[in-house]
């Protein structure tokens, strides 16, 4: 454990420090850390007037979307083993914590929604926690570039789901769903009264009215929550590696535990975590869309 935490501290460190002179201007002078989270497209596709071009944010996507999907068939590939070892431990785990943790205390067994929607859950959580995760790792997409030779970008950190469009797809693909699987369970009309609660029929209306915006308000608290704390996160690691190159001198070096606490505290506590509510609360809506707690 405790070299585990060493390299992970070693890691944090280099991290941060691989930060370059990539988010300041070759004088020094212009320190902006939004510049890490502009989407310049690396191929400009236009398809029907709809910017479909590949950026940094696409190629993160599409990163932790083949590693979950490769994780996967490997695994299969290789056979299951009763004694699970090396990648198929993970993999299990994966499967056992989306399953025990999220899906069985969310997904009721009526109208076998848990059989339909535990996939669903599981991928959520586990492509938004590789996603997370993997947005910590130091690769060549920042806006600067001169470190590396024939133009390659320097080293920078970047979260595609510090990407208010990323997380709100996700979250009205999982607001569809959710009152979908209302109407398959109860039917329109029968839907609709699980939103009425039962009170005097004087304030059923306001209520009624207060639960449909409850509802809408889900596509901002779903989505924002995500988005938030991942920019925020990486914000701060590039500031606190910013900070050092501001200053310079032994005064700036400051700043690098600085950084490293951050990143630590994003990486292994931020990242997953987020994953895990994401994917707990959509399971939650879908649960109570069906079983109608009111």
């Amino acid at each position: 454990m405790t070299r585990r935490l060493w390299g992970m501290l070693v890691m944090a460190a280099l991290a941060v420090a691989a930060l370059p002179a990539t988010a300041l201007g070759a004088e020094g002078e212009d320190f902006d850390p939004a510049l890490e989270f502009q989407l310049d497209p690396y191929v400009s596709i236009e398809i029907a007037g709809i910017d479909m071009s590949i950026n940094k944010a696409v190629l993160y996507l599409m990163g932790a979307g083949l590693i979950c999907i490769v994780a996967g068939l490997l695994v299969v590939r290789k056979g299951l083993q009763l004694y699970p070892r090396g990648l198929q431990n993970v993999v299990e785990l994966a499967y056992e914590f989306s399953e025990q943790q999220i899906a069985r205390p969310t997904l009721p067994d009526k109208n076998r929604t848990f059989q339909r929607y535990f996939p669903f859950i599981a991928t959520l959580f586990l492509f938004l926690a590789v996603s997370n995760l993997g947005s910590f790792i130091p690769f060549p997409v920042s806006h600067e570039t001169g470190f590396f030779p024939f133009g390659i970008p320097d080293l920078g950190l970047y979260a595609a789901t510090a990407n208010i469009n990323v997380t709100l797809a996700l979250t009205i693909v999982v607001f569809l769903v959710t009152h979908v699987e209302g109407v398959r369970a109860h039917g329109a009309g029968g839907y609709v009264k699980t939103l009425i609660p039962d009170a005097p029929g004087a304030i059923k209306p306001v209520i009624f009215v207060l639960e449909i915006l409850s509802q809408l308000l889900r596509l901002v608290s779903l989505s924002v929550r995500l988005f938030a704390n991942l920019l925020v996160g990486h914000l701060l690691i590039i500031v606190s590696a910013g900070f050092v190159l501001l200053i310079g001198s032994l005064v700036g070096v400051v700043a690098i535990p600085v950084g490293v606490f951050f990143y630590v505290f994003e990486w292994t506590l931020i990242a997953g975590l987020q994953a895990f509510i994401f994917a707990m609360l959509s399971g939650i809506y879908i649960g109570f869309a069906v079983d109608a707690p009111h």
